[in-house]
Parts: structure tokens; C-alpha cells; sequence
């Protein structure tokens, strides 16, 4: 296929393959604690920032991350303020978001704010400088996870056992926060905002409905991610489709024929 010796196709799939990998592996630490919507709150906020980059001349995906990041400190601080409503924070942030970010698209009439890339994905458009940035994030998303493995295990099944065992929880949490508003930042220009949370937990709810231990279930929904992004993208090029949308149904797709072949096999 004359489309893989295209350099903007070379970029996508390069940054496509990043965000699969990356996303999942935070995504299902996300899932199993029932956070699976602070996905879509980030995403808002990020457009809030996007809208901002391109009202004042900065690099849109930038303020974008820098918006996320700042949002996962405020969901942390509510989600102290109200323990026993912790999902609450989560709404709250998310109608601030996208509040703010219809307030700056008002703003930005006549002027040249092309935001619809990063509400629906524009993987093809995606630049050096923005792919170093996905793979920087990538990088540092792996080794967190890497380093901090043992204890986000704990935390996920049993908060009040991680506390007990010395485990700096506050820390950890935080962390898990900001690490899912790196990935979402870089990730919205790929898949777009309103779309982003797909790549964080349909491989996994895929993985979670054939895996009979959590190892496997990292490494299905993985493997689920890429397979949906690399012939996403390739189906998207060849024949001119929305390349964020087909990468999501595509896990749709799979998350179905998986719950059917699941379905049929415990019948047997």
C-alpha cells in the first residue's frame, strides 16, 4: 500500500501505537478502581486549554496538557474534600470544563481557532514536535508505572490494606491522576476528546471478560489496543474514514465479539 510510505501515515501509526500501549496500562488501573469517567473530564478540560493555546498563540496541545495536569490536582483535592462522594469530584471538574471551554470558543469568534481536530482526532495531522510529545509521555507513563507497580496493585484492590502497610497513598493516588491527564492530553488530538476515554476502557473491559488473572488482563487489553489502532488507522487510510472514529469501533466491535464468543463458550 502506497499510504505506509507517506510520512504523515508513518507519524500516525508511530503515535497511534504509543497511545494503544499506553493507555490500556493506565486504563485498567482506572477501570478496577471505578474512575473510568475521569477520562472524559480531562478531555474537557484539555479543550478548555486548547482553546486558550489558540486564543493567545501557544502551542494548542501544550496548554491543553498543562489544563489536564492542573485538573487531576483539583479532582485529587475534592476527592479529599468529599471521601464519601469521591465521584462527585469528578462531575464537578467536568462541568467546569467544558463550561470554560464553551466560554473560550465564544471568545475565539473571528479568529482562527480550528479546534475541531482535537474534538474528533486528527491523527493525520499530527507533527514531529507532537509526536516527540506523545513518545515523552510515554516514556514517563511506562516508568511510573514500572517503578510504582507493586503499590498501584495494592491500591486498586485494597486502599484501606495499602494505608495499613505504610503505602503513601495521597502520593500514589495523585499520581495516578496526573499520569491519566498526561495520557489524555497527547492522546486528544489523536482519537479526540470526545472519544479519548475509549482507548482507556473498552480493551480493557474486553480483557477483563476473557482474563483469569490480572497479568493476563493487562497484556489482552494491550494487545486488544493495538490491534484496534494499527487496523483503525490502515482501514481509516485506505479508504478515507474518520481515523478516530474507526480506531473506537473497532474496539466496540471487539468488545462484542468477545462478550459473544465468551457468552457461547460458557453454554457449552
Amino acid at each position: 500500500m502506497d499510504i505506509f510510505l507517506e510520512y504523515f501515515f508513518q507519524r500516525a501509526l508511530l503515535g497511534g501505537i504509543l497511545i494503544g500501549a499506553m493507555a490500556p496500562l493506565l486504563g485498567i488501573f482506572l477501570v478496577l478502581r471505578r474512575l473510568s469517567m475521569i477520562g472524559d473530564t480531562l478531555a474537557h478540560v484539555s479543550i478548555a486549554g486548547v482553546a486558550l493555546g489558540f486564543l493567545i498563540g501557544v502551542y494548542p496541545l501544550a496548554v491543553g496538557l498543562v489544563f489536564s495536569i492542573l485538573a487531576s490536582f483539583a479532582i485529587e483535592r475534592l476527592r479529599r474534600a468529599y471521601r464519601s462522594y469521591a465521584e462527585l469530584s469528578i462531575a464537578i471538574i467536568m462541568s467546569g470544563g467544558v463550561a470554560l471551554a464553551t466560554f473560550l470558543f465564544t471568545l475565539g469568534k473571528g479568529f482562527n481557532m480550528d479546534v475541531t481536530s482535537y474534538l474528533f482526532g486528527s491523527i493525520y495531522t499530527l507533527s514531529w514536535t507532537d509526536l516527540w510529545l506523545v513518545l515523552g509521555v510515554t516514556v514517563v507513563v511506562l516508568v511510573m508505572l514500572f517503578l510504582f507497580f507493586k503499590e498501584m496493585f495494592l491500591i486498586m484492590f485494597d486502599e484501606d490494606a495499602a494505608a495499613v502497610s505504610g503505602i503513601p497513598l495521597r502520593a500514589l493516588n495523585l499520581l495516578t491522576t496526573i499520569l491519566t491527564a498526561l495520557v489524555i492530553g497527547v492522546a486528544i488530538k489523536i482519537v479526540g476528546a470526545l472519544l479519548v476515554s475509549a482507548l482507556l476502557t473498552i480493551p480493557v473491559a474486553s480483557s477483563l471478560a476473557v482474563a483469569k488473572s490480572f497479568r493476563r488482563s493487562v497484556w489482552i487489553a494491550l494487545i486488544y489496543s493495538e490491534i484496534a489502532v494499527v487496523g483503525g488507522l490502515v482501514a481509516a487510510g485506505v479508504w478515507n474514514w474518520a481515523p478516530g472514529a474507526t480506531i473506537v469501533l473497532m474496539l466496540i466491535v471487539m468488545l462484542i465479539l468477545t462478550l459473544l464468543v465468551r457468552g457461547r463458550t460458557a453454554n457449552v
